[in-house]
C-alpha cells in the first residue's frame, strides 16, 4: 500500500529518532506543556487510574505524578519512533546496564522459542530491540493492529526493520512461532472481555487474561519475566527474570493474580512509566459500576 502523505511525517520520525537522548527528554518536556489542553481525555483516564491504584497520596503527589506520567507517555512515542527508525549506531550508550542476559541466552541456545513477558511501559517496544541486540536474536512483537490499512502499512513497515509483529488475537502465528524457536515480546496487562478473570491489581479487581500459560505450554516455550525503565540520565536497565514458581502449573486464575501481583511491584518502582492512559478496569464485576 502506497501512503503518499506519509512520507514527510516518516521523514521527519527518521531525524527525531537519531536526536542525542538529552534532546528527546527536552522535547517530550515541552510537548507534554504545549498539548496538555490536547490530552484531556487521556489524562482523565490516568487520573482516574492513578487514584484507584494510590489511595494513599495525596492529591498533590497524585497530581505531580499525573504530570509525570504524561510527560513519561509522549516519551514514550519518541522512544517508539526511536525504536523503529533509529539505526543501532544511534543506540549505543543508552543502555546502562542488562541483568540476567545469560539466563536469555542459554534459553535459546536450546532451541525452545521464548516468551518475554512483560507489560505495557512508556518504552516497552524501544526495550524489547536493545535487548533483542544483545542477545543476537529478533524479537517478534505482539501488537493491535490500527484500524486505519495507511498507518498499518507505515507501522508495519517501520516494525519490520528491527523485527516482526503478530496481531495480539493470532494465537495459531504465536504458536508458530514459539515452537520455531521464535522470541516474543508478550504482554496480557491490559483490560480483557475474554478468557479472564478478575484478580488484585493495586488492589483493585483487573479483568485479565487467563490463557497464557496455556500459550507457553502448547508453544513448548521457555517463558522470562523481562522489565526494565529509563533512569533519570535517560540510560535504559533492563532485567530478565528466572520465571515465578509455581506460576505455569497454577490454575489460570492464580497464574493471573500472580501476573498482577509481580507486575505490580514492577510498576511501583518507576510509576511515571507505566500505561495508564488504557483503561485498564473498564470491564467490571457483576454488579460493580463503571470507573470510568
Amino acid at each position: 500500500m502506497r501512503c503518499w502523505g506519509m512520507a514527510p511525517l516518516v521523514l521527519v520520525a527518521r531525524g527525531i529518532a537519531r536526536l542525542p537522548q538529552r534532546v528527546l527528554l527536552g522535547l517530550a518536556t515541552v510537548l507534554s506543556l504545549l498539548l496538555w489542553p490536547l490530552l484531556r481525555s487521556r489524562r482523565r483516564i490516568a487520573a482516574i487510574n492513578l487514584a484507584l491504584c494510590f489511595p494513599e497520596l495525596g492529591n498533590d503527589e497524585r497530581r505531580r505524578l499525573l504530570r509525570a506520567n504524561q510527560r513519561d507517555s509522549i516519551m514514550g512515542v519518541l522512544e517508539l519512533i526511536r525504536c523503529w527508525y533509529a539505526p543501532s549506531s544511534a543506540l549505543a550508550g543508552l543502555i546502562a546496564r542488562i541483568e540476567g542476559l545469560p539466563r536469555l541466552q542459554e534459553a535459546l541456545a536450546t532451541g525452545r522459542g521464548v516468551m518475554l513477558l512483560t507489560g505495557h511501559f512508556t518504552p516497552t517496544e524501544l526495550a524489547a530491540r536493545m535487548l533483542s541486540e544483545a542477545a543476537g536474536k529478533p524479537v517478534i512483537g505482539i501488537v493491535r493492529r490500527n484500524n486505519s490499512p495507511c498507518l498499518e502499512a507505515t507501522f508495519e513497515k517501520a516494525r519490520s526493520r528491527v523485527g516482526s509483529t503478530l496481531a495480539k488475537k493470532d494465537v495459531r502465528g504465536m504458536l508458530r512461532a514459539l515452537q520455531g524457536g521464535g522470541m516474543l515480546a508478550y504482554s496480557a496487562d491490559q483490560n480483557f472481555t475474554y478468557q479472564n478473570a478478575f484478580v488484585p491489581f493495586f488492589g483493585v479487581p483487573a479483568a485479565t487474561l487467563t490463557s497464557t500459560p496455556d500459550l507457553v505450554r502448547r508453544g513448548r516455550a521457555i517463558v522470562l519475566p523481562f522489565w526494565f525503565h529509563r533512569e533519570p540520565d535517560g540510560r535504559y536497565c533492563l532485567q530478565v527474570e528466572e520465571m515465578w514458581p509455581g506460576w505455569l502449573d497454577a490454575s489460570p486464575e492464580e497464574a493471573a493474580a500472580i501476573y498482577m501481583r509481580e507486575l505490580e511491584a514492577v510498576v511501583r518502582r518507576h510509576p511515571e512509566q507505566y500505561l495508564w492512559v488504557h483503561r485498564r478496569f473498564k470491564t467490571r464485576p457483576p454488579g460493580s459500576p463503571s470507573v470510568y
